[in-house]
């Protein structure tokens, strides 16, 4: 339960919902193909359509550079980031978050600092789990003391907890409820809740009980679909990324019809 009104002193409204651009795969990546000015320019044209349909806020992120380096980024990978944040800010004037896949906290937090951002999208904040990339451990004494060293200290952190693409058997006698505690101890300024894969969706009860069991934002990070809104009545914002593209697959074009049909179902 946001206790604090955290989404609100964000986003302006009681509940959000925030929209996802996963940026083409940026230089050096495998699959890079295009400049930064021409990357950025895209992001900016699928801010503004997510403006128009009325989405409270836009979460960026280098979904396309895969395979992720574990808990790194270089310096070509956070300046692009910069920049393309820079460009959607300016095109749509809604509150931003940055994500850096995978587990490249503090690089985000660096971007989001750079590029006027509101929030990041941290994964290990607390315990450690096994994910693609391998082992990831907790990163929240390191990144909140990087936060407030560089004077970022109203850049808000929301962590995911039991992060999807992961294994999480050695913290199986830690539930998702007691996981969301550990991180409001450490600092978190909200906690989200997924399915076990992008795109998947989020089991309702989970977000109940994560969201009766703290004071600060649950938020839902997958899986949102029309069909399903009922359903996550308890989460503080949604954010939607997969359901929006052509065909509901998060690697194609944002699709103008469904996002406004996410944008109408949010609204009932």
């Amino acid at each position: 339960m946001d206790s604090k009104g955290i989404i609100h002193s964000i986003f302006g409204v009681r509940r959000a919902l925030i929209g996802v651009i996963h940026v083409a795969a940026l230089p050096g990546t495998p699959e890079s193909l295009q400049g930064v000015a021409v990357i950025a320019e895209a992001a900016a044209a699928e801010a503004r359509m997510y403006a128009a349909a009325g989405f409270h806020g836009l979460l960026i992120e280098n979904t396309h550079d895969r395979p992720y380096l574990k808990g790194s980024a270089g310096p070509e990978i956070v300046s692009a980031m910069a920049v393309i944040g820079s460009e959607v800010r300016r095109a749509a004037g809604l509150p931003l978050g940055v994500q850096i896949l995978a587990g490249a906290n503090v690089a985000a937090m660096a971007v989001a600092h750079a590029c006027g951002a509101s929030f990041v999208r941290v994964e290990g904040f607390v315990f450690a789990h096994v994910a693609d990339e391998g082992i990831i451990e907790s990163c929240a004494g390191d990144l909140l003391r990087y936060r407030r060293a560089i004077g970022a200290g109203s850049i808000r952190v929301f962590a995911d907890i039991k992060k999807k693409h992961s294994a999480h058997a050695i913290t199986a006698d830690v539930d998702l409820a007691e996981t969301a505690r550990a991180a409001e101890f450490f600092q978190a300024d909200g906690v989200i809740v997924s399915g076990i894969a992008t795109g998947r969706a989020t089991d309702p009860a989970e977000v109940r009980a994560v969201s009766e069991a703290v004071g600060i934002p649950a938020l839902v990070g997958s899986g949102v679909t029309p069909e399903n809104m009922d359903g996550l009545a308890a989460a503080d914002a949604l954010i939607v990324g997969s359901s929006v593209k052509e065909g509901g697959l998060w690697r194609n074009r944002l699709d103008a019809v469904r996002v406004q049909k996410v944008s109408e179902a949010f609204r009932l």
